[in-house]
């Protein structure tokens, strides 16, 4: 009995090893266009499920050709033309009326708001802020737990 419990709760450890080194290993890109449409599969032929902005981030999973297969941080999958991504750092707001402030702090001046799902460029980080770009030029600093 002892020897089947060892073994059962090694097996259920590596498990977890593997799920999490798995999910560790992705790699970060980011759209590097204005729009890009995201596919059921990988090629043109392929039925186009949503379209998102530049400096979206996804996590790839998988590579066939030219076309990888992602998740997003609704955990939504999709695939995409590998020249439609780059290594651009970026993140998306997960929350609704992000505050987007003139420096790294809570204490600085509000300069916009933003919605639930806006994608931007990652340009520098201040303890648990980052400052960002959206696509149209817009700039400031924005809390860590606020994005993905």
């Amino acid at each position: 009995m002892t020897i089947k419990y060892t073994i059962y709760t090694l097996f259920i450890s590596i498990f977890f090893i593997i799920l999490s080194a798995t999910s560790a290993d992705a790699e970060r890109f980011s759209v590097s266009v204005p729009i890009a449409n995201i596919r059921s599969g990988p090629g043109t032929s392929h039925k186009v499920l949503w379209n998102v902005e530049k400096y979206h981030p996804v996590e790839i999973i998988k590579k066939q050709g030219e076309w990888c297969q992602f998740e997003d941080f609704e955990h939504d999958k999709g695939w995409v033309l590998n020249s439609l991504i780059d290594k651009t750092p970026s993140v998306i707001t997960i929350k609704n009326q992000c505050n987007v402030r003139s420096g790294p702090g809570s204490g600085y001046a509000v300069v916009f708001t933003v919605e639930r799902a806006v994608p931007f460029k990652v340009l520098d980080k201040k303890g648990n802020w980052i400052q960002i770009e959206h696509a149209d030029g817009d700039k400031g600093w924005i809390h860590a737990s606020l994005v993905w």
